[in-house]
C-alpha cells in the first residue's frame, strides 16, 4: 500500500509540475527567429525585456535589487563582456556596472528601479559602447499590475498552492480507494 501511495504521489507531482522547456531565441540550426521580440519572455516570473538590432541582442530581467541585462552579438551569440551600457527611461539615465565574470550588466539606480516597478509599459533606450562598436537598442519592459514592490508576481505563489493542494487531494483519494478495496465487505 505504501508503494502504491508513493507512486500515486510521484505521479501527481510529475503531472502538476509546469513544463520547463520553452521556445528559445534561436531555431534548431542556430538561426534567429524572425518574430518581433516580446516585452516579457514567455513563462517569465519577473518583468523582462528582449530587444535586438543588426549588431546586438539584449535580454533584461527586473529583480528585487537590480535590473540585470545580458547582451550578445547578434551574428555569433558571443556574450559582450567589455564596454559600457547606459539606459534612458524618460528623464532618468543610469549607467550599468559590468560583471564580466558572469557576463551581465547590472543597473542598481534607485530612481530607475522605482520607475520600472510601476505597472505599465516602459520604453527603454540602451546605449552600448564596446571596443569599436556603438549601438542604440530600444525595447519595452512591461510590468503587470499584479507585481509587488520586489518585482515578483503573486500569481506564482497562488499557482504553486493550487498545484500542491491538487497533489495532496489526488494522493488522499488514491489512498482511500486502495483502503476501501482491501476492506472486506
Amino acid at each position: 500500500m505504501i508503494r502504491t501511495c508513493l507512486a500515486a504521489l510521484c505521479l501527481c507531482a510529475a503531472l502538476s509540475h509546469p513544463a520547463l522547456a520553452g521556445p528559445g531565441a534561436h531555431g534548431p540550426n542556430g538561426e534567429h527567429l524572425d518574430a518581433p521580440a516580446a516585452g516579457v519572455p514567455a513563462g517569465a516570473a519577473r518583468p523582462g525585456i528582449e530587444a535586438s538590432t543588426e549588431g546586438f541582442e539584449l535580454v533584461g530581467t527586473l529583480h528585487a535589487d537590480e535590473f540585470s541585462v545580458l547582451v550578445d552579438r547578434y551574428d555569433t551569440n558571443e556574450p559582450v563582456t567589455t564596454g559600457t551600457l547606459e539606459v534612458e527611461l524618460g528623464p532618468i539615465k543610469a549607467q550599468a556596472r559590468l560583471h564580466a565574470d558572469i557576463g551581465d550588466f547590472s543597473f542598481a539606480d534607485p530612481k530607475l528601479l522605482a520607475a520600472l516597478r510601476q505597472p505599465g509599459e516602459h520604453v527603454l533606450v540602451f546605449t552600448l559602447v564596446t571596443g569599436h562598436d556603438t549601438d542604440l537598442i530600444e525595447g519595452a519592459l512591461r510590468t503587470p499590475p499584479d507585481t509587488d514592490a520586489r518585482g515578483q508576481w503573486h500569481a506564482g505563489k497562488l499557482a504553486a498552492a493550487v498545484l500542491a493542494g491538487l497533489a495532496v487531494l489526488a494522493a488522499a483519494v488514491t489512498a482511500w480507494r486502495l483502503r476501501r478495496r482491501r476492506t472486506p465487505r
